[in-house]
């Protein structure tokens, strides 16, 4: 696909960008102090020997700490620019014309314009906290069985199931905000109006706010999932008396 030269000077525009957005994490850090306080109260049983509220407090544990730290860690600036396993990439075919942009001498221009949607990424994650102690506080014990018994990814996939859809409409309005102020959504629908039906060939990548939520979606599980097994896992990474008590003895 050929890129009209508007494309380049578009690029050009102020990318400048507001630091990124302080991550409140006081919902996540309730959530676990409550679970904390209310072990003692429930004395109910579980297959495992564990009590009920033992176990669903430290699966509720295991989903605040570990999603503190990877909203923590993905939130600061150089969150997702500066991880490879996040960093997102110019979407789809337009990473086909990377190649050729640089050789034109345009390759400071192209690294701006990557570093605009990671930017927007870590503007946009912090909107995580809120929706993802919802999702905490309503888990239910049978919840808590599965994910105890489950995979070491197994509470992070009752996250995704829980929380994609108000992750996805919390992160869009902050990431289409993030690109229109450095000038590159403007850019790029200006290239895939200039396209005409060769934009066809973009499919889902020329709806570039669409394409950053769901890349921002996929850092944070993929960071989330990583924080679980290590939880489970490693002992050091058991911050809690609670998540020792339950993960000790898998």
């Amino acid at each position: 696909m050929r890129l009209p030269s508007s494309f380049v000077l578009c690029l050009g525009l102020s990318l400048a960008l507001p630091a990124a957005e302080a991550v409140d994490l006081n919902t996540l850090k309730s959530v676990t102090g409550a679970v904390s306080g209310a072990t003692a109260s429930k004395p109910g049983s579980s297959a495992s020997g564990l009590s009920n509220s033992d176990m669903t407090g430290g699966l509720k544990d295991a989903l605040a700490v570990g999603a503190e730290r990877a909203i923590k860690g993905l939130g600061k600036a150089g969150g997702f620019l500066n991880d490879k396993s996040v960093r997102i990439p110019l979407p789809g075919p337009l990473q086909k014309a990377d190649g050729a942009l640089r050789m034109l001498g345009q390759g400071k221009l192209v690294d701006e314009f990557e570093t605009t949607l990671n930017k927007a990424a870590e503007q946009a994650v912090p909107k995580a906290a809120p929706i993802v102690g919802k999702a905490i506080r309503e888990m239910s014990i049978a919840d808590a069985k599965a994910m105890l018994n489950g995979p070491d990814d197994a509470a992070t996939r009752y996250f995704k199931s829980k929380t994609s859809g108000a992750l996805s409409s919390a992160f869009l309005p902050i990431v289409k905000s993030t690109t229109d102020s450095a000038g590159v959504t403007s850019a790029f629908k200006k290239l895939v109006s200039k396209a005409g039906p060769a934009a066809d060939q973009l499919g889902g990548s020329a709806d570039v706010d669409k394409y950053i939520t769901e890349k921002t979606l996929d850092g944070l599980f993929l960071k989330l999932a990583a924080e679980e097994k290590s939880i489970r896992q490693n002992p050091a990474a058991r911050s809690t008396d609670l998540l020792k008590k339950v993960f000790g003895g898998k």
